[in-house]
């Protein structure tokens, strides 16, 4: 197998330090690549900025813990690395158009946002199935 792109590189990264502080620069610097090179890469390749794709992969992990457990949502927003559960809503909110709380209601999350950043939510709510592209069901 050969060597791995600019752009994988960076997603392997991410994925292994998503509970890390994580910045263009801090990535950049550890990859050996300059900051500019491989944001322009990055935002080539995945379609995103790095920080967009990082605060999505965050979100999507946070809302699979919604899903998936009963930890507090103030929780779950400090581990997604929000200082506040104000700003963990609002940034929520604005990628799933729906609070934390009536995400949980919804249902069990089935699958979530790939490494790729491609929104792959399926809903499962009793016998109900809402598939999702791009968005959480409200």
């Amino acid at each position: 197998m050969g060597k791995k792109t600019v752009t994988e590189q960076v997603l392997s990264y991410i994925e292994s330090n998503l509970d890390k502080e994580l910045t263009l620069e801090k990535i950049a610097k550890e990859l050996n690549y300059s900051k500019f090179y491989l944001a322009r890469q990055f935002k080539r390749n995945i379609g995103v900025t790095l920080h967009k794709y990082i605060q999505s992969r965050r979100l999507t992990e946070a809302a699979g813990k919604l899903a998936e457990s009963g930890k507090p949502i103030i929780e779950i927003a400090f581990e997604a690395g929000y200082g506040s559960q104000q700003a963990f809503t609002k940034a929520f909110c604005k990628e799933f158009m729906c609070t934390p709380q009536k995400y949980r209601k919804i249902g069990k999350v089935v699958q979530r946002r790939n490494k790729t950043g491609m929104n792959l939510n399926r809903i499962e709510k009793s016998n109900l199935y809402l598939f999702v592209e791009g968005r959480a069901a409200a």
